[in-house]
């Protein structure tokens, strides 16, 4: 694959500087040991290999506030990283320091009252979802690496998940931002308000910008209140248009109750099934397509209405079958299979992948569009579409032709991108819907956003970081 590289990196750091850096940290928070190192270096999909000759893993907003103040005076590039499992390149550092995060791990304070949390950006997401329950509240960002990733991290590239549809993207669950700035000055944006009409919205410049403007040390985050009946269903369908039906359907008798809505390819539960670990079809038999929803409800009516969809899209003949989970093993079962798609698709060879968004109901043309002119592209290859269907948001993934050579295969990634991305802009869509741009579509950008916003955003990058040293080369 042919990877646009970033701009020049910052040169090798002295001994001095490094001493200085280490000073702000302490001994044991400065890494400057390769073997140390080299999990900083590389990504999930291993398709971006960094180098960086220090990262430095400072604990408190002050720290994180010194290292960019002092980089500023020097003249030193500097790559945040949060859990490290971005998909576009946006972590890795060419040459530039790392400030790691994770130490930054403090749960603030929990307002129950107030339906907020204020963490800060290394609490990996998975305890912050645990924290609100603890407290009867629900932060519903929900990702397949919430295990690992950090709210700094889902914040800067402003995640989506399995819950957008209902909850929206994280942007739509931040109140507040603690932000510090290239020259180091700290930006105190935290606020519990939810009406705060003083001026510029400046908190929402530094979700998604990926780390670019400035590192995010700390946000307020909206919690809500925590559902008392969820219930999944696993569906099978003939096609995306049925699974658009079903959605129509769907929210028109659960309305708000509706929470997650995935539309999955035959294909991708395939590779599910063959290549996971305790994964299974839930269906007694195949599949063209299927859906994976969800309703949650504060009242005990979730599986009365989740019944009723069902029944209606039996009679009106938009669903083939269905399984509703029995309990809570089954419902996790049912996520299972869907959360191990993307890494079941490594062992089927090289994969280029797509994240991309399009008006809700323009996703089966998309789809029939795309499949047609990527297997004209390259006969064999695979379409393994799959995603959030009720916010428009499809893992448009292709697998190489089976037998193919990988290596031969993702050196036409940026090929199978221009068929794929012709289509989606031409339907009014996004070529980046929640993975970030980071360094994998950063050429691509100013060929699809419209020309003023890039220059107000060539702008906005000047004034805030006028040196150059906050994640130099992503996005811009």
């Amino acid at each position: 694959m042919n990877i646009v590289k970033p701009a020049a990196a910052a040169p090798l750091l002295s001994p001095e500087l490094i001493a200085r850096f280490r000073a702000i940290v302490g001994d044991k928070y400065a890494v400057t040991d390769a073997a140390d190192i080299a999990p900083y270096l590389t990504e999930e999909r291993d398709l971006f290999h960094g180098r960086s000759p220090l990262v430095l893993r400072p604990g408190s907003t002050a720290e994180v506030s010194a290292i960019c103040k002092f980089s500023s005076e020097h003249k030193i590039a500097l790559v945040p990283q949060g859990g490290n499992t971005g998909l576009v390149g946006g972590q890795t550092p060419h040459g530039e320091v790392v400030v790691s995060m994770r130490r930054l791990d403090k749960i603030r304070e929990i307002d129950a009252a107030s339906n907020t949390m204020t963490c800060e950006a290394g609490v990996v997401l998975q305890v912050a979802q645990q924290k609100a329950a603890s407290v009867d509240r629900l932060f519903p960002l929900s990702l397949a690496a919430e295990g690992s990733c950090t709210i700094g991290g889902n914040l800067s590239t402003n995640a989506g998940g399995t819950a957008a549809l209902a909850y929206g993207a994280a942007r739509e669950m931040a109140l507040g931002l603690e932000v510090v700035l290239a020259d180091g000055r700290i930006l105190n944006l935290l606020s519990k308000l939810k009406k705060d009409n003083t001026g510029y919205d400046l908190h929402n410049l530094f979700i998604g910008a990926e780390g670019t403007l400035g590192f995010i040390t700390a946000a307020t985050l909206k919690l809500f209140p925590k559902p008392r009946a969820i219930e999944t269903a696993f569906v099978g369908l003939k096609s995306p248009a049925r699974a658009l039906k079903l959605l129509t359907l769907s929210q028109g008798i659960a309305a708000g109750s509706l929470t997650s809505f995935e539309l999955l390819a035959d294909v991708a539960v395939d590779f599910s099934v063959r290549h996971g670990i305790d994964v299974r079809n839930p269906m007694a038999s195949r599949h063209p397509w299927y859906v994976l929803m969800e309703l949650s409800s504060s009242y005990d009516d979730a599986r009365a209405a989740l019944e009723s969809i069902l029944a209606q899209g039996l009679e009106d003949g938009i669903l083939d079958d269905a399984v509703i989970a029995a309990n809570l093993s089954q419902r996790q079962a049912f996520w299972k299979l869907r959360d191990e798609m993307s890494a079941a698709q490594k062992p089927e060879g090289g994969s280029i992948k797509h994240d991309i968004s399009v008006p809700v109901a323009a996703v089966p043309d998309f789809i029939a569009e795309a499949d047609a002119a990527v297997v004209k592209l390259i006969p064999g290859a695979r379409p393994v579409p799959f995603g959030h269907l009720g916010d428009g948001n499809i893992h448009y993934n292709v697998s190489q032709p089976v037998g193919g050579n990988a290596a031969d295969f993702l050196a036409r990634w940026h090929e199978v991108n221009a068929v794929v991305f012709e289509i989606v802009m031409r339907m009014g869509g996004s070529i980046s819907a929640e993975h970030g741009i980071g360094v994998l579509k950063r050429n691509e950008l100013p060929e699809v956003k419209d020309k003023v916003a890039i220059e107000l955003m060539r702008g906005i990058k000047a004034m805030l970081d006028p040196l150059g040293i906050m994640n130099p080369g992503k996005v811009l």
